[in-house]
């Protein structure tokens, strides 16, 4: 049994680790939100870009759809994790998402190429058998995420202009409702036709009719590079918000067990000074009942 001063040293341990569990829990919903608003100040961007799809679609119907290949024969893949543990199952879940994917689609592993943006999902991805091309490191905030993503996009653009990769695949975590979220992915090589299709044939909303001065072929590239980066800035920052809606989880059932551990070692703690009290009390008693004698 533990005596007075280790379960005083034990309770103290575990005030400190109480504090430190409630600073993560702040700073976790203050990252949330701000990735949340992130996520909410692409709608409006990504807008734009589809009207720009839509112009050249009815411009230039037939330049811009191009059946993907299924299965591909060459692959490159995104995988968004974390830098930081504290996040539950965050990059086990990924990892093995991105594992039985790209086994499901029977590609040789020399046919694989792979970036992963986190360090920690790196290590889960070579436990997999994968091995990265290319590592980054998360933005501690919204303020990185464009750097971060800029260098992702250069590395994607040089694997397809060398013909590396004849599709391109994101796969990150998402938030579907309040801290639930599941790994979910997107292909954003070739376009996908179908929402080409759907773009073509959307009624334009304004009456003046749409046009541009451009050449077809310098707007393609600079939409599908623009694609190419709201799609990697929006994965980046549902990424980001689901590691922190997972760690903010994970901190709340780490303060309910801390809580309910303090409690058990206060009552020990309280049972242990009584019973010294106790104890030194019968002594007393017993030391004045032998000079009495």
């Amino acid at each position: 049994m533990a005596t007075v001063e280790e379960l005083r040293h034990k309770i103290s341990t575990a005030d400190d680790l109480k504090s430190v569990v409630k600073t993560m829990k702040a700073l976790a919903a203050v990252s949330i939100h701000q990735y949340e608003k992130a996520v909410e100040s692409l709608v409006e961007y990504d807008r734009t870009l589809e009207l720009g799809w839509q112009i050249l679609l009815q411009r230039s119907p037939t330049g811009l759809f191009k059946e993907s290949i299924r299965p591909p024969e060459n692959i490159g893949v995104v995988v968004f994790g974390s830098d930081w543990g504290m996040c539950g199952q965050f990059n086990e879940r990924i990892a093995e998402y991105t594992h039985k994917y790209l086994k499901a689609l029977s590609i040789q592993d020399g046919n694989v190429a792979m970036v992963n943006v986190g360090s920690k999902i790196g290590d889960r991805l070579q436990a997999t058998e994968y091995d990265c091309e290319a590592s980054f490191n998360l933005p501690s905030s919204v303020m990185g995420i464009t750097t971060v993503i800029q260098e992702v996009v250069l590395t994607l653009e040089a694997w397809r202009k060398q013909q590396r990769v004849n599709q391109i695949v994101i796969i990150y975590n998402r938030i579907i409702s309040g801290t639930v979220y599941r790994p979910t992915r997107l292909q954003i090589f070739p376009l996908n036709s179908k929402w080409l299709k759907d773009l073509k044939q959307q009624k334009w909303a304004s009456s003046s009719l749409p046009t541009f001065t451009m050449k077809k072929d310098k707007l393609s590239a600079a939409l599908f590079w623009q694609y190419f980066f709201v799609s990697l800035y929006r994965a980046c920052a549902e990424s980001l918000k689901s590691e922190n809606t997972s760690r903010l989880a994970a901190m709340q059932m780490a303060e309910k067990n801390i809580t309910e551990r303090l409690g058990e070692l206060n009552m020990e703690f309280n049972q242990q000074r009584q019973t010294s009290i106790t104890e030194e009390l019968l002594d007393i008693i017993a030391g004045f009942e032998a000079l009495n004698r």
